[in-house]
């Protein structure tokens, strides 16, 4: 495991996070305390430092663990949880349970310390924008967070491009502690982020962290293979199927996992990216860490972006179609670097 820069800051952390959704089994598919256990020190044997977690994942059970597997050694790692989801979403009578104001953060904040057994949050993500909370608010709550020692950085999930940028803007100007990093979805069949939102975290150098790397296990080709175990999903299409064989081609031809060819096609696109494995068992974390072994050749990654049916879209197809760059650039458009 290597170590880099968290985005715009100083902060090190390892080239894989390692998601801890799947701790505990309240949700019904999780892996058991036991496992859990397994799965962090398999990670941590690699070299790992960096554990994401949230308030809401497996009911709070989750961050009870990873508290736990952390222990003393909490100033070795960097723990990363999340607010603004319920934590009891059956509770309909608490109106301030959930969303992105102050109090839902401050709340949200001072549970998780208790479960994780910690005085101080290395990474607070904002962990869906809930469209009503104006960004003033959320960012001088999480500047106050700081202050008083209980957030190290702030950064954003599941967001718009639009907010965050405005975000970033906002505290450059008030001197608010700037967001570090963008958690979004991303994967060789879920590329829509590369619309917006990947250009935007690579322009204000945010650490990119993807999630649903393997399409629930789609990418593995398992939808192909017999059940084994309890799936979170029963069925896949026949485009995602395809699309599973298609990796499985690949990883068959060099020598590796599905797996591994699925979560290096995201971990080698351009900007900060850190991917967060997300397993059930540490048979599946050490098959993930693999992928640190090789890197995919350009033109192995160029057969793989043909597996989703992608565009773009509009203005980017538009605005980087060669003709309307000969007509911004004249004649020296062949001789620039395209952008």
């Amino acid at each position: 495991m290597r170590y880099k820069l968290f985005g715009h800051t100083g902060l090190r952390v390892s080239e894989l996070c390692l998601g801890t959704m799947t701790f505990g089994e309240d949700w019904g598919w999780g892996a058991s305390k036991e496992e859990s256990r397994k799965i962090f020190d398999a990670y941590l044997s690699a070299g790992g430092n960096f554990i994401d977690t949230s308030n809401n994942y497996t009911n709070g059970t989750s961050e009870r663990i990873v508290g736990e597997c952390v222990g003393w050694e909490r100033d070795r790692f960097i723990v990363a949880t999340k607010y603004s989801l319920r934590v009891r979403p059956d509770n309909p009578l608490d109106a301030n349970l959930g969303g992105n104001s102050r109090k839902s953060m401050v709340r949200s904040v001072e549970r998780s310390l208790e479960r994780l057994g910690t005085d101080y949050i290395d990474l607070l993500y904002l962990h869906m924008w809930d469209y009503t909370t104006p960004v003033e608010e959320v960012l001088q709550a999480a500047a106050q967070l700081v202050a008083a020692g209980k957030v190290l950085y702030f950064a954003f999930s599941d967001t718009p491009a639009w907010v965050v940028s405005f975000a970033i803007a906002k505290a450059e100007a008030y001197g608010w502690p700037r967001p570090a990093a963008l958690q979004v979805p991303y994967s060789l069949l879920d590329r829509s982020v590369e619309r917006d939102l990947l250009p935007m975290a690579r322009e204000y150098d945010l650490a990119i962290l993807p999630w649903g790397l393997l399409e629930s296990g789609v990418l593995t080709g398992k939808y192909d293979q017999p059940v084994e175990e309890p799936r979170r999903q029963g069925s896949a299409s026949e485009t995602e199927r395809q699309a599973g064989a298609a990796v499985v081609r690949l990883a068959e031809a060099i020598g590796r996992s599905p797996a591994q060819v699925a979560i290096n096609w995201v971990r080698q696109q351009p900007g900060n990216i850190i991917p967060i494995l997300g397993c059930r068992t540490v048979k599946q974390l050490q098959d993930n860490l693999g992928c640190l072994e090789f890197r995919l050749t350009d033109e192995q990654m160029a057969e793989l972006a043909e597996i989703a049916d992608f565009s773009p879209g509009f203005p980017n197809s538009f605005l980087h179609s060669d003709h309307v760059r000969g007509l911004i650039f004249g004649e020296t458009f062949a001789l620039l670097d395209q952008p």
